[in-house]
């Protein structure tokens, strides 16, 4: 199996032709081998247009949702990112290509462990790892440029917020437990606006400030 030919045609039948126009994001989404943050029995999916579970109650977002929700970031490249729901990892690694820093947190040990391993062997040396309630953000590192939460919340935690830089954004699935819309947050002047975007369905968003 090429994976190398799959993921070209993945980022070219389900990316470019639906609208994903970042020339970093899109090679980023080149080069990450997404069939290494699965388990071998499944790798021969990694590049189908769905999203596929990853143990522990957990899946790894479908690709154009990945491409969806980064593109938003607005990421160029300086940026301090923090990822709430480490998952596969696989996000992580998209957000270290193409800023300078990511921290992320992972409520689940095994998951963490699991995507660190991953992270590691693949060489990235700009991704930090936590395991602990991601709605309560990674305070003693705020304030972040970009912050993106990969699960469903009722609202954006408050904490996450407060860790939000001047002129940062926010991206993250709001809505119900069952289905939601991709939001951006954009901080300006201390104030915050609001836009929406992508109708979606993540797992939810458990914590303090989340899902209970």
């Amino acid at each position: 199996m090429d994976f190398q030919e799959l993921r070209d045609m993945m980022v070219k039948t389900q990316l470019i032709s639906r609208g994903i126009r970042d020339k970093r994001l899109l090679d980023a989404m080149k080069k990450v081998p997404r069939h290494l943050f699965l388990d071998e029995s499944m790798q021969h999916k990694a590049y189908d247009d769905m999203a596929l579970a990853i143990g522990e109650g957990q899946t790894i977002s479908q690709p154009y949702m990945v491409a969806v929700m980064t593109e938003l970031l607005e990421i160029e490249g300086e940026e301090k990112v923090l990822e709430i729901g480490t998952g596969s990892g696989y996000q992580a690694a998209i957000l270290a290509e193409l800023s300078k820093e990511v921290y992320t947190v992972e409520r689940v040990q095994e998951l963490s462990d699991r995507a660190a391993a991953r992270l590691n062997a693949l060489g990235y040396k700009n991704i930090h790892f936590r395991v602990g309630d991601g709605t309560a953000g990674w305070p003693e590192e705020a304030p972040f440029n970009r912050i993106l939460i990969t699960a469903g919340t009722p609202k954006i935690p408050e904490p996450l917020l407060e860790q939000l830089s001047e002129k940062g954004i926010i991206i993250a699935p709001v809505g119900d437990r069952f289905s939601q819309q991709i939001v951006k947050i954009v901080k300006s002047k201390g104030k915050f606006s609001e836009s929406f975007h992508t109708p979606c369905v993540f797992v939810p968003l458990i914590g303090e400030y989340g899902w209970k």
